[in-house]
């Protein structure tokens, strides 16, 4: 009983903290990358600073403060709890923010939601050094990402030059890889047939409206819908008429 009563004494005078952790696409989460590693790393840090985690908070996406669901969450939780300081723990600061501009605006929205962020790899500050040294690597974080979308660009282009298609595959066609590297787009049956066919009908005024396409494609067992209704979205028949 004293060791029950001892125990939930000290638990009560423990910090409190919460998790937030991000990665930059769902498919990152999908195939497990990120978000389990930050979050042991984390909690490896609570543990050490004796703090008791209370909630854990992720997103799967990059953007501002008001398109992340997690991080909404994560404020909501801590102004509900204000009378009660929280920290915040961050695995790397770029897990916070990837741009100066939004780095800023979510360290201020954390701060005055009563939340105080820490990370196991940045000391965070309120003096002058620090705020310099923090504001300094949220610039190199956004540096970072800038070079890895023009690297990118530049690659996409270059293969564009060489032949290849970069983007999605369109309706009626599928990526293979290619003996010489990468990956080319072929006819994906029975879909490239039946789209070959409803054009030619659509040209020669056999199909002279959109819903009359639709319709024809409603009607071909074989072409896929990917969706509950059985019939393809209206957007989609814009989509596939309007592709250039």
């Amino acid at each position: 009983m004293k060791q029950s009563l001892a125990k939930n004494i000290e638990n009560q005078n423990k910090t409190k903290a919460v998790i937030y952790c991000r990665v930059s696409s769902t498919k990152q989460t999908l195939k497990g990358d990120g978000l389990n590693s930050q979050k042991a790393r984390c909690e490896e840090y609570a543990n050490y600073k004796g703090y008791e985690v209370v909630q854990y908070f992720k997103d799967d996406m990059t953007g501002a403060l008001f398109q992340r669901p997690g991080m909404q969450s994560m404020l909501s939780f801590l102004n509900k709890n204000s009378k009660e300081t929280h920290v915040v723990i961050i695995d790397d600061i770029s897990r916070l923010a990837r741009d100066i501009e939004t780095h800023l605006q979510l360290r201020s929205a954390i701060s005055g939601a009563g939340g105080k962020l820490e990370s196991p790899t940045l000391e965070f500050g309120e003096d002058p050094d620090s705020i310099f040294v923090e504001n300094l690597l949220a610039s190199v974080s956004q540096h970072q990402r800038q070079k890895n979308a023009e690297q990118t660009r530049n690659r996409m282009r270059a293969r564009l030059l060489n032949g290849y298609w970069v983007f999605h595959a369109p309706v009626g066609y599928k990526y293979e890889k290619s003996n010489g590297g990468g990956k080319v787009l072929v006819r994906d049956e029975p879909a490239a047939s039946i789209l070959e066919e409803a054009f030619k009908l659509f040209a020669s005024g056999v199909l002279q409206t959109k819903a009359e396409f639709k319709r024809y494609l409603d009607n071909q067992p074989g072409f896929p819908i990917h969706n509950a209704t059985g019939k393809v979205l209206r957007q989609r028949i814009h989509e596939i008429l309007t592709r250039v």
